[in-house]
């Protein structure tokens, strides 16, 4: 895609978030926006459209420190190496939040929930977020039940959630 596709469609594609201020640069014909977690500017694409507004919306909505999102990183999953979008740890180093990003045309499925859950087998992460952007879903795991309840939200953040 053109930068300005990219742009135009990022920018005509509202999401179902608030609306936020980023930054973009476009360098050798890429249009690059730039990430508060990672301190970089990332390859613009739908997906990662979706990804900054989710960091933005836990940041500025759900109140969490910058310090406990880390975004973009590989994990080992059944001895295969998969890489998770956004996580938020709790101060003791736990999993809180695992966020499943996708891009906007791209529907929520059962295999979506199927890939955040095999995540989680690891992660043990009590919250579960998957988003297209337009679509939130929001889980409690219950991990003595071995099930999970459908929220309405993510909880704000606490000291010593």
């Amino acid at each position: 895609m053109k930068p300005e596709t990219i742009l135009y469609f990022c920018f005509m594609l509202k999401l179902n978030f608030p609306t936020y201020s980023f930054r973009f640069k476009n360098s050798e014909n890429k249009v690059s926006i730039f990430d508060e977690i990672r301190k970089k500017f990332i390859i613009l694409t739908p997906e990662e459209w979706v990804r900054q507004h989710v960091v933005h919306y836990l940041i500025y909505e759900k109140k969490y420190p910058k310090s406990l999102i880390n975004v973009e990183k590989v994990l080992k999953v059944n001895g295969l190496r998969k890489r998770y979008d956004v996580v938020v740890f709790n101060s003791d180093g736990s999993i809180h939040i695992l966020v499943e990003c996708k891009a906007p045309e791209v529907r929520i499925s059962q295999a979506t929930f199927d890939q955040i859950a095999r995540y989680n087998m690891t992660m043990q992460a009590r919250f579960l977020n998957v988003t297209n952007g337009l679509n939130h879903f929001y889980c409690q795991m219950d991990f003595e039940n071995e099930k999970y309840e459908f929220l309405r939200n993510l909880p704000d953040y606490k000291e010593n959630h």
